[in-house]
């Protein structure tokens, strides 16, 4: 009997079990031997699909294939468990050999590690232990019943690998895995297993949709030469800094001072690969230096990838044009800003005999498998901690990296823990180099769960003179003994527009915002007056910044009113900025956004305090506001105090350490309907694990497993975000490949690398709405569902030309101005 894994749509051609288990195999010990563990991935990708190799599922695929009209009823096959029951079945028991306990455990802890991420390659890892004190792992390895489970086993020993063979391949794998435990002795073993099975996971996901998706196309995949790539764009980067030589400015103070950092960062590179922070204040060229150190320690520690994570999706494309501009390279530099279409987190096994719409969007090219990636840190989170099998796919690509996080400052408070934990992994054992990137670095390794950073990390030297030769603005407290609302903001930046050109308003809430918008444009001045928030678009929001930028640019008057999304990484310089009371790092963020060139010799930044501002569901940016608002007192009463200026390294010190204090119970994501920390649930042990101990007095005996990993129920109650959103596509534009065009060809049938060019175009063309957003949108007839219903769209009338999202769908559509 001819067993099948696939059946190509175009030419009904077959994909044999044995061919596809072979093949996907070959692609996870390519991926698993970047982390050491060639065998432990392998040996997933060679059993993920053993359930194949069963007449059932022969029967299932060609039902589902050549009969659609009468297709197999839903879920009657079960393909997924049989490679972790067999695993499970040979290793998975007590030693009666004691002689070498640790090799037999060894073996034991492999069955469960590679077996989660072989029978949950549908889905998502399995809980070891869940909230009712049962464990869904050993429901399935240990208690399913699988009927042709002999035939299956038998098949793979006949037409795979022999017994004989399969035990050597296991032994290279346990060897494999007792090496990876005796790195780093200061980490948990339960921490340590939860990052290998997830990396494993990532390596079997990706080796087993590349695989489906290059039979499916016919064609080969891909590859690039990163060391090439990486050769020829540091030689253009040196070009073009070269060049800044011949500046009629080059030799002025600050551009020296820029040529200088732009060195050190280059000889940093030579340092191995760690966690490092690059502290260059605004203006200081912090792009450029930064790439220049992530090439250089590219070539000379061959990394495969230089990966950018920023906080918002605003930066994303400004940073990606500069340095495509640069690198003169489309092709190779991705941009990933959010998931267009919904992460499907139901088990998906029922679809694998006929290519499907959903089968399509899975198997699209997903998977950051390119030399240069920009991404958010929603995206970066995602990756480790979130739902679904799309964002773990990714994990894997980030290993032999150099990863930059710029404004790393803007990390979410309860996922700090989550974040310094997976980036003391990918320095340990993914082999990546970290570059904490901003002008104001917190203090990551004060919290309990520290982030493992170098003693000498910072690469900037003398730093203190550095901040002080950069120091272009006066920051005026307005906040300490005056309050102001819209209709005094309103007066108040009429009054400083006689006295410059140029005012940029930063406040806290979205509302504000629009309102203080709405404000200034009632009194008709005779200035561009401009709205930005996360309502609109990237595309829109891009739109609108450059032609502020071409007017600052022109020294034409401009007024632009924003939530703080253009506090990080937009490169824009005004005469004047007024930031609405917020923590210290965000009034830092703000001040660069002023005289950003030192264009003056010093101007001000005003803070104040809006009292119309709603905090009460913004927790971090009222405590942060709070702990400011000390520091400017206490300075206002004594001026030597806190380094002698709001900005200064010491003030910058005490406002993270008490913010990080002030939300201890935060940092470690907890999850208060189950009364469990984020951390407990993925890594907890034996004595700290409440779901232990409930599974000991309900069962009145030890479960029989070493790890108690929660992964599902972990990732099901994971949002980087409060609360929850959804992403949708937005008719923003009605050129080539905008918004418009974009969601009419999402209607039509698609191929899958074209579904895989839509899906990227569209993400600058989306936002994320709140739960009762999307119910008032349904409602309000402003939603149309694509691609069988996982893709969103807004209509046109849901989508204002100023303000981006808008909920009553009354937007004036003859007034449309892309």
């Amino acid at each position: 009997m001819e067993y099948i894994a696939h059946i190509r749509e175009s030419d009904m051609k077959v994909q044999t079990v044995t061919e596809h288990l072979l093949e996907v195999r070959t692609l996870a010990e390519k991926y698993g031997k970047k982390l050491g563990i060639k065998y432990i991935a392998g040996l997933a990708g060679m059993l993920h699909d053993l359930g194949k190799y069963t007449e059932g599922f022969r029967n299932y695929i060609v039902q589902a294939v050549y009969h659609p009209e009468a297709p197999p009823s839903r879920g009657s096959v079960d393909h997924s468990t049989a490679g972790g029951k067999l695993l499970f079945e040979r290793f998975h028991r007590v030693p009666a050999d004691l002689s070498n306990k640790e090799a037999h455990i060894n073996k034991m802890i492999l069955a469960e590690v590679v077996g989660n991420a072989i029978l949950s390659h549908h889905s998502y890892l399995q809980d070891f232990l869940n909230l009712d004190s049962e464990s869904n792992f050993l429901n399935r390895v240990q208690d399913k019943c699988l009927p042709e489970f002999e035939r299956a086993k038998d098949s793979f020993f006949e037409l795979v690998m022999n017994a004989t063979e399969f035990h050597l391949y296991v032994d290279k794998a346990v060897e494999e895995l007792s090496d990876y435990l005796k790195v780093d002795s200061s980490s948990t073993t339960e921490l340590k297993l939860m990052f290998l099975t997830k990396y494993v996971f990532s390596a079997l996901i990706d080796a087993d949709r590349t695989n489906t998706r290059c039979f499916e196309e016919n064609q080969p995949d891909t590859s690039y030469n990163p060391q090439q790539l990486f050769s020829a764009y540091y030689t253009m980067l040196m070009t073009k800094i070269d060049s800044f030589h011949n500046h009629k400015h080059a030799h002025s103070a600050i551009n020296q001072l820029r040529q200088g950092m732009s060195e050190q960062c280059e000889q940093f590179a030579a340092e191995p690969s760690g966690i490092y922070t690059l502290s260059i204040p605004t203006g200081g060229g912090k792009t450029l230096a930064s790439l220049r150190y992530a090439l250089k320690h590219a070539l000379l520690k061959e990394k495969k990838h230089i990966i950018y994570v920023v906080p918002y999706t605003t930066i994303i494309e400004q940073n990606a044009n500069e340095i495509r501009s640069i690198l003169k390279d489309d092709e190779h530099i991705l941009e990933h800003h959010s998931n267009v279409v919904e992460e499907e987190t139901q088990d998906d096994e029922h679809e694998d005999g006929s290519l499907s719409l959903r089968q399509k969007l899975k198997l699209a090219k997903d998977n950051w498998d390119a030399p240069i990636i920009f991404t958010t840190m929603v995206q970066f989170l995602n990756v480790f901690y979130a739902d679904g099998s799309r964002n773990i796919r990714r994990l894997h690509n980030l290993s032999e990296s150099v990863i930059v996080f710029d404004e790393v400052q803007k990390v979410p408070v309860r996922c700090v823990s989550l974040f310094n934990q997976a980036l003391n992994f990918l320095k340990t054992y993914a082999h990546s180099s970290i570059v904490l990137c901003t002008a104001t670095q917190p203090e990551l390794d004060y919290v309990r769960h520290k982030l493992e950073i170098e003693p000498e990390a910072e690469m900037i030297h003398n730093l203190d003179h550095v901040i002080e030769a950069f120091r272009r603005v006066e920051i005026v407290d307005r906040a300490t003994n005056e309050h102001f609302d819209n209709d005094t903001l309103t007066e108040f930046v009429i009054t400083q527009m006689r006295d410059v050109s140029s005012v940029l308003v930063i406040l806290n809430t979205k509302s504000v915002v629009q309102a203080l918008y709405r404000s200034l444009n009632e009194r008709n001045l005779s200035v561009p007056i401009y709205h930005l928030s996360t309502s609109m678009c990237a595309a829109h929001r891009n739109q609108i910044l450059d032609k502020v930028k071409a007017l600052l640019e022109d020294k034409e008057p401009v007024i632009c009113i924003s939530t703080q999304l253009i506090e990080a990484g937009v490169d824009v310089s005004f005469q004047c900025v007024i930031r609405s009371l917020a923590g210290l790092d965000s009034i830092a963020q703000a001040a660069g956004r002023c005289n950003r060139h030192g264009e003056d010799l010093i101007r001000q930044v005003y803070v104040i305090d809006h009292i119309e501002e709603n905090l009460k569901h913004l927790k971090e940016i009222k405590i942060g506001k709070e702990i400011s608002r000390k520091i400017l007192i206490d300075l206002s009463r004594d001026a030597s105090l806190h380094g002698g200026h709001i900005l200064s390294i010491q003030a910058m010190e005490k406002y993270f350490k008490e913010f990080y204090t002030e939300l201890a119970t935060s940092l470690n994501y907890s999850i208060p309907k189950l009364g469990q920390e984020m951390t407990t649930l993925l890594s907890g042990t034996r004595k700290n694990n409440t779901y232990y101990q409930a599974y000991l007095s309900k069962h009145r005996a030890a479960l029989p497993l070493f790890l108690l990993n929660s992964y599902k129920t972990a990732a099901e109650n994971f949002q980087v975000i409060d609360n929850l959103t959804t992403t949708v596509v937005v008719p923003f534009g009605d050129g080539p490949e905008e918004g418009k065009d974009i969601i009419a060809e999402l209607n039509g049938q698609q191929s899958i690398p074209d579904l895989t060019r839509l899906l990227r175009k569209a993400q600058q063309y989306t936002i994320n709405i709140y739960s009762y957003e999307k119910d008032l949108l349904s409602k309000n007839g402003s939603l149309v569902a694509y691609l069988d219903g996982k893709i969103l769209a807004l209509k046109e009338g849901a989508y204002h030309h100023e303000y981006g999202l808008n909920l009553e769908n009354d937007s004036p559509l003859d007034m449309y101005m892309f």
